[in-house]
């Protein structure tokens, strides 16, 4: 496997795969690598002839606040599991090599990022689009792989890809999930054993949302009220938003649908930001 810092070399990598053939599949992570981004990893390698991983913790989508020096990094160990899953090349970029001084550009999506983390972390997919757009362009990628617990940064990338006509598939994982339900994140590991027990309450919500909706609860306003009080009966929980959007515009409804997925965003023990999603009228 070969790691390579440079964008120049990169795309000099990229160039070259291009010629022998085969695709490049491509996976942008920012490290600290779990069990949700090996199965990433595994989807790309049965869509081309080479893979890449992307490893960049990407500043331009941390807002002042927000935890970009804290973000859990652990470099040797993310190439040795990469790796292990046959991985052709990790791209691990200096940000000052991506965003040099004179640095002007970014890529915004406008409608589809006014709710849900859109509302609450401004220009956070600003950040997200203009890195991916970068990322593409350098890795050759015909095609790429995003998790679907990010549903609506996933949402983001398949609108940016497609009004601006890029010729690169864009592929949806399911969200891979612990035993317990709590849907793998790097930052999990913040989590101790009391945060872990009210962290469950996001996965737990959008079950007992399932069942309501199941037993003919169809109001939205009815259900939000309901898994607000759910959560908020864990120890340690501060609720960013709970939000019954339609699952294409991501724009709330007020009555539940085939569409309708619910989507999440809690603060645990005052430091931990989680999100997770799923379909109300689906089982599981």
């Amino acid at each position: 496997m070969e790691i390579i810092h440079s964008p120049d070399e990169m795309a000099a990598w990229a160039k070259a795969q291009a010629a022998a053939g085969g695709g490049i599949a491509l996976v942008p992570t920012m490290g600290c690598f779990h069990e949700a981004h090996l199965s990433l990893m595994r989807l790309a390698r049965r869509q081309a002839g080479k893979v890449v991983v992307s490893l960049f913790v990407n500043p331009l989508q941390f807002g002042p606040s927000e935890d970009f020096e804290a973000y859990p990094r652990n470099f040797a160990e993310d190439c040795r599991m990469a790796a292990g899953e046959g991985v052709d090349a990790v791209f691990a970029p200096d940000p000052a090599e991506m965003y040099p001084e004179d640095f002007q550009t970014v890529v915004s999506v406008k409608d589809i990022t006014r709710h849900l983390c859109g509302a609450s972390r401004p220009g956070h997919f600003d950040g997200v689009a203009t890195v991916l757009v970068k990322l593409f362009h350098l890795t050759g990628a015909d095609c790429a792989v995003f998790g679907e617990k990010d549903y609506q940064q996933l949402a983001v990338i398949r609108r940016l890809t497609a009004d601006l006509n890029m010729d690169i598939e864009i592929i949806g994982h399911p969200t891979v999930r612990e035993t317990d339900g709590l849907a793998m994140s790097s930052r999990n590991l913040y989590l101790d054993e009391g945060d872990r027990e009210s962290a469950l309450s996001l996965y737990r919500s959008i079950a007992m949302a399932r069942k309501l909706t199941a037993a003919g609860v169809r109001e939205a306003t009815v259900l939000e009220r309901k898994v607000r009080a759910y959560i908020e009966s864990f120890p340690g929980t501060e609720i960013d938003y709970v939000s019954f959007v339609d699952a294409d515009s991501l724009v709330p409804v007020a009555v539940i649908d085939e569409r309708t997925l619910l989507a999440l965003a809690v603060r645990i023990g005052g430091k931990v930001r989680l999100i997770d999603n799923g379909l109300v009228l689906r089982d599981g």
